[in-house]
């Protein structure tokens, strides 16, 4: 067996993440392992954020992400600030530079607690996201789920936060709809040749909406960070909100800001949970303390 790495369960929002320290090791966290810990209660995970030693100038850590079902994602927000949480904790700083699958990633804890991190510059054009087929307009794409005659849910607009996500204006409550029916075949529907997180969205008034998400490789979750970003700024572009909003998700709220340089600031809690020992080619595990960090 490899020798273990340390690791720390977390959630951000309820979105359940494993900050997995790989800094000074040549290996990678493998799918096997990632479906193992998913498979464990103790340890059943959203996304597992992997800090690995950094391959840039300038940035403190490489970053990569693995889906509970072993498939690696390009940007998780609720992770990235359990990963500034945790490093924050046992380093003292405050203000951190990443280097992820998604790009070059800023990110601060502030005096209070809470954690903001620059998701970048959201992307519109259907080969940015990516789509199979070209759409002008990304704002309205023609897709449904139901009946042909009576969709449930159509013409979502698309956008891209480093991940693919696709998000349906209801007016209802959003756990009104069987996004657990829904998510998995609107997640690998063939226009989204990377697959793609699927968001159920209501807009509250001009700063105000609440979201569920079918999150690409992982199912329902709590709280999705990107999908909060995507579904911030679909909103601001379709003249449905401001740029600036709280978004509800499952596990609380979010604050979001399209600033007007583009890119997109995102504001939110982090939880640390318990920490452990973990082997990365197997995922067999130990826990080591639990609590407040």
């Amino acid at each position: 067996m490899a020798e273990q790495a340390a690791f720390a369960k977390m959630n951000g929002l309820g979105n359940a993440i494993i900050v997995a320290d790989m800094r000074g090791r040549a290996d990678r966290v493998s799918p096997e392992a990632a479906r193992a810990l998913a498979a464990d209660p103790a340890t059943r995970f959203d996304q597992i954020m992997a800090v690995h030693d950094p391959r840039l100038d300038g940035t403190q850590n490489y970053i990569e992400i693995l889906n509970s079902d072993g498939s690696r994602a390009q940007a998780c927000g609720n992770g990235m600030r359990c990963v500034v949480q945790a490093l924050a904790a046992e380093t003292g700083r405050r203000v951190f530079t990443f280097h992820t699958p998604a790009g070059i990633l800023n990110a601060e804890e502030h005096e209070d607690g809470l954690i903001s991190v620059d998701m970048g510059r959201p992307r519109f054009g259907w080969q940015e996201i990516p789509l199979a087929e070209e759409f002008r307009d990304t704002r309205a794409i023609e897709l449904q789920a139901g009946p042909i005659d009576a969709p449930v849910l159509s013409s979502p607009s698309v956008a891209s936060m480093g991940n693919p996500h696709a998000i349906f204006w209801v007016e209802e409550d959003p756990f009104a709809y069987d996004l657990a029916r829904f998510g998995p075949m609107l997640e690998n529907h063939p226009i989204f040749p990377e697959r793609a997180n699927i968001t159920i969205a209501r807009v509250t008034s001009s700063e105000t909406m609440t979201i569920r998400t079918w999150e690409r490789g992982a199912g329902l979750t709590l709280a999705c960070g990107s999908a909060a970003c995507a579904a911030a700024v679909s909103s601001a572009r379709t003249g449905r909100t401001g740029r600036h909003v709280t978004v509800t998700v499952p596990g609380g709220p979010l604050d979001i800001l399209w600033r007007e340089d583009d890119h997109v600031i995102m504001t939110g809690p982090a939880e640390w949970e318990f920490s452990g020992r973990f082997d990365p080619a197997t995922g067999a595990w130990e826990r080591e303390t639990e609590g407040a960090a």
